[in-house]
């Protein structure tokens, strides 16, 4: 579904080609870590786990970015963006509060296939920087999402073949097109237009803001209340979104 609305949207833009041979074959690699393997192993992790062990485990995602990016030469090893790093994952532990999680036997398969699918995207963000500038941002994600459709609709017509046609609602379909064009394609662009602009480990430590909201929308529609552990969790983390985020040209490494 993603897959085909971005190819509508691109056609209607024009242009759908990719300017060199060789980033179709980049783009289906990266369609692999960023989309296939990153969503597949981590539904299929969220399943064979606890959702505190999931949002525990997802601050490894900045930090798998940037020891990539390090590797790779696409990254320097700043210090600054490394203590923001742990800054912002500090802040993001006060919110999700460890002690809510439950490791055991139990769920080691599903919790090491929500650190697989955090390598696999920070893989995906760490080397898509350059193939994403230089075609741009909706045509790279079109042929990023093409791709990974080869390997995804089959497995979506295997796996709805035990639901029945009659079971599927109207506000169900409204709901997937809602999840293919504003919860995957919109994300999946943005990231992909910021990505073009700042290094990769900026993009990923971003990341870091989704609990933080997440917890604010709590506060306005569930009536949770802010306290000191908020606040300092708050101050945290924006401190090391602003440590990773900002230039480094007149500070020394």
């Amino acid at each position: 579904m993603t897959a085909l609305v971005l190819v509508v949207f691109q056609s209607i833009r024009g242009n759908i080609r990719l300017k060199e041979k060789a980033d179709y074959l980049k783009l289906a690699v990266l369609s692999l870590f960023g989309v296939t393997f990153n969503q597949l192993l981590f539904i299929t992790g969220l399943s064979l786990t606890k959702a505190a062990n999931t949002s525990l485990l997802a601050v490894t995602i900045p930090i798998f970015t940037l020891t990539v990016g390090s590797l790779i030469g696409t990254e320097r090893l700043r210090r600054y963006k490394v203590i923001g790093i742990v800054l912002a994952a500090i802040g993001v532990l006060f919110i999700i509060n460890p002690q809510r999680a439950a490791f055991s036997s139990e769920t080691t398969l599903g919790d090491t296939l929500i650190v697989v699918n955090s390598l696999s995207f920070g893989i995906y963000v760490a080397t898509s920087k350059s193939v994403v500038t230089r075609n741009g941002a909706f045509r790279s994600m079109m042929w990023v999402f093409v791709f990974a459709s080869l390997v995804c609709v089959p497995l979506g017509i295997w796996s709805s073949s035990a639901v029945e046609a009659r079971a599927v609602t109207p506000m169900i379909w409204i709901l997937i097109l809602h999840i293919a064009i504003m919860a995957t394609a919109v994300p999946y662009l943005l990231n992909a237009w910021a990505l073009a602009r700042v290094d990769p480990s900026t993009l990923a430590v971003f990341i870091y803001l989704q609990p933080l909201i997440g917890f604010l929308l709590a506060v306005a529609f569930l009536g949770e209340h802010i306290d000191s552990t908020f606040i300092v969790a708050a101050i945290l983390i924006f401190a090391g979104v602003f440590l990773v985020s900002r230039k480094y040209q007149q500070i020394a490494t």
